[in-house]
């Protein structure tokens, strides 16, 4: 290995203890849905220390709602800004990159079930735990970190490096459709999301459904009269399950063959009721649902609904009240990304070269905001991030000496990729 990339990978090391503290700080941001703020102001100014040009705008909702890949959404995006730090090459002669973050994350609830508190990202047995530990401020580190090492090795990219940090990854992707919008493009991608170093070469579709259920309320002395909304709900629940079945039954991408049931359809949020002695009148289920790369999202949204109207007709309550659907958030087509993708054999061969091993390719059950890259710009991207566990559960944490290797590796890829001199 080049005395250089020796050196870069040495500064990684030595500040790994300053890598894990900017974690921790991240962690302490609370930045669920419309409470991203914060964290981005901590973005802007990191990415302003490190001489980037620094670009910070709330989303067009308007400007977005045409585009390719939108997701509908509920809520307004005042407050709630994507941050870009762009460092120009003096050259222009290499390829240029984009490592793309996204700082939201899910909810911590319920906090009881935590046994390290969620927002403080506290340090035991080489884990950093804490919302959002993995899944993804530990690769918002890693590109702040892999371009520090770079800087200040003093080494000149000879492609343009963007670093995108963006809101919505966790229900829209939204805020990364802005950045591309915002023409912040380039040659490749890369995603620091936490699959255990290994490179991701597909994902699923992913939508997100609620469903509105009519009762008959009343007093509960006249149940055997009345219609409780929740049980009517409980039943379309179960025949939404009989159809994930039904998918999963069905012909398997190639890319999954070798997945365990890859198409989950998850009951996320039910809501009914207000009172232990009436019959509620209504209620309300959302589900995320899935489908393999290259299924079209509008067939799987007629086919759900279809499945549970022609599965009400069946009971007496249902046929004269049919449920009612919406679909917002996420409409993430599903993708593959090994097709004529350079960053694979570029990636690949740093991997082998810091850790010794060859590069693993891997497939998720879940969508990531590298989806927009591929489809609708034909940006060659992957994911390549640390190891974790419990995303989305209770005591999420990342893999401290994941998070220096991957560190590692992210920093001399983006030499390999974009061309470097040594200044």
């Amino acid at each position: 290995m080049e005395t250089i990339k020796k050196r870069v990978m040495e500064y990684i090391d030595d500040q790994k203890d300053d890598c894990s503290k900017f974690v921790q700080k991240l962690v302490q941001h609370p930045s669920t849905l419309g409470d991203e703020a914060s964290i981005q102001q901590l973005m802007f100014e990191t990415f302003l220390r490190m001489g980037l040009e620094v670009d910070r705008w709330e989303p067009d909702l308007h400007a977005l709602s045409s585009l390719p890949g939108f997701s509908p959404v509920e809520w307004s995006y005042e407050g709630r800004p994507n941050v870009v730090g762009v460092l120009k090459s003096k050259t222009r002669t290499g390829r240029s990159l984009i490592l793309n973050g996204h700082v939201d994350v899910v909810s911590p609830e319920p906090i009881g079930h935590w046994s390290h508190p969620p927002w403080e990202g506290s340090i035991e047995g080489g884990k950093l735990y804490g919302r959002g530990a993995a899944d993804m401020k530990a690769g918002l580190a890693q590109i702040v970190f892999a371009l520090k090492a770079i800087q200040n090795s003093g080494i000149q990219l000879n492609g343009d490096l963007i670093l995108q940090s963006v809101i919505e990854e966790e229900c829209t992707g939204n805020g990364t459709l802005a950045c591309l919008n915002r023409d912040y493009r380039a040659h490749g991608a890369l995603i620091p999301e936490p699959f255990g170093l290994n490179a991701i070469i597909a994902q699923v579709g992913v939508l997100w459904l609620r469903v509105k259920v009519k009762g008959m309320g009343a007093h509960v002395l006249g149940a055997s009269k009345a219609v409780n909304a929740i049980e009517k709900a409980y039943t379309l629940i179960q025949a939404l399950k009989d159809l994930e079945n039904q998918f999963n039954e069905e012909e398997v991408h190639p890319l999954y063959q070798s997945v365990d049931h890859p198409i989950n359809f998850n009951v996320g949020i039910v809501r009914g009721g207000d009172w232990p002695s009436t019959v509620p009148s209504e209620c309300i289920f959302e589900v995320r649902l899935s489908c393999f790369p290259g299924v079209s999202l509008e067939g799987v949204k007629n086919r759900i609904q279809n499945y549970l109207l022609e599965f009400s007709k069946k009971d007496h309550w249902l046929a004269q009240n049919p449920p009612e659907f919406k679909f917002y958030g996420f409409h993430a087509e599903g993708a593959t990304f090994q097709e004529d993708n350079p960053i694979f054999e570029v990636l690949g061969e740093i991997h082998k070269q810091v850790t010794g091993n060859p590069l693993r390719h891997d497939v998720t059950t879940a969508t990531t905001d590298a989806r927009f890259f591929k489809l609708y710009y034909g940006i060659p991207v992957t994911c390549y991030g640390p190891s974790g566990g419990n995303l989305h559960g209770p005591d999420e944490f990342v893999d401290l000496e994941s998070l220096i290797i991957g560190t590692q590796v992210i920093a001399l890829f983006i030499m390999d990729w974009c061309g470097y001199e040594r200044g």
